[in-house]
């Protein structure tokens, strides 16, 4: 079984050292740098399978090297973990905002890492079971498709669409949609959402799920500050509007 490609950007090479020997122990193949611009030929080169990016770069920072993963084709749906010193709440959301899956503040705590990833795959693997579980000879069933308004979810080809054109969700936002879209009009609260998105192993708080809906509702709402289709419901969480 071929190993899982973690591609390591991080600029502090004593804790680049300490993640790869980690990681390398547990059947991941590291590939490591600590610069930016290098960081984004790496991954065209050669697909990472999820990316640890240190918010703190030389030459390009770890928000523009996020921001321009997300836009890069073989990248778009790559978990990125960023790496940060930065405590500030603000910080932390600007990143998820600009498509980080995750964040682990540092000092880095090598198991706290190891459960964010294995949570990050986790997601990557059930949602590339669920696309390759049904038999297209069959054609396609109506438990495939879900119709919210004029989003149209296709889980047989992990494709979702809004009036007709493909809008291009990462993996996390993929299965917070589906998961709105198993429930609908159902209150779920943050915490049943860090639950069944995140995994039983996440370890973060409840603002990440804030941070995607909000990413989430920017790419799907018609009016993302006035949002329609998934509801706020004050003080415990969100819930789908299919009409």
């Amino acid at each position: 079984m071929p190993k899982a490609q973690l591609l390591l950007v991080e600029d502090d090479s004593a804790l680049a050292e300490l993640v790869r020997w980690h990681f390398e122990r547990e059947e991941f193949d590291v590939q490591h740098t600590g610069d930016g611009e290098e960081a984004l030929l790496m991954a065209k080169e050669r697909t990472p399978d999820l990316v640890l990016l240190d918010w703190m770069l030389e030459n390009l920072s770890g928000i523009e090297v996020c921001r321009q993963l997300r836009k890069a084709d073989n990248t778009a749906n790559v978990p990125i973990i960023m790496l940060t010193a930065r405590g500030e709440e603000d910080d932390r959301i600007r990143g998820l905002e600009i498509g980080a899956d995750d964040y682990v503040t540092k000092p880095v705590v090598p198991k706290e890492l190891a459960a964010r990833i294995r949570a990050a795959m986790r997601r990557v693997q059930l949602q590339e079971v669920t696309q390759h579980s049904d038999n297209p000879a069959k054609g396609t069933s109506s438990s495939q498709v879900n119709t919210v308004r004029d989003i149209e979810i296709r889980r047989d080809l992990g494709v979702v669409r809004k009036g007709g054109v493909e809008v291009a969700l990462t993996k996390t936002e993929y299965r917070l949609l589906c998961e709105f879209a198993d429930h609908p009009l159902m209150v779920l609260s943050r915490d049943q959402l860090l639950e069944r998105v995140w995994g039983y192993e996440y370890l973060g708080d409840s603002r990440i799920v804030d941070a995607h809906v909000r990413r989430l509702r920017l790419k799907i709402e018609d009016h993302p500050d006035d949002p329609q289709i998934i509801a706020t419901a004050r003080g415990v969480g969100y819930r789908l509007m299919p009409s």
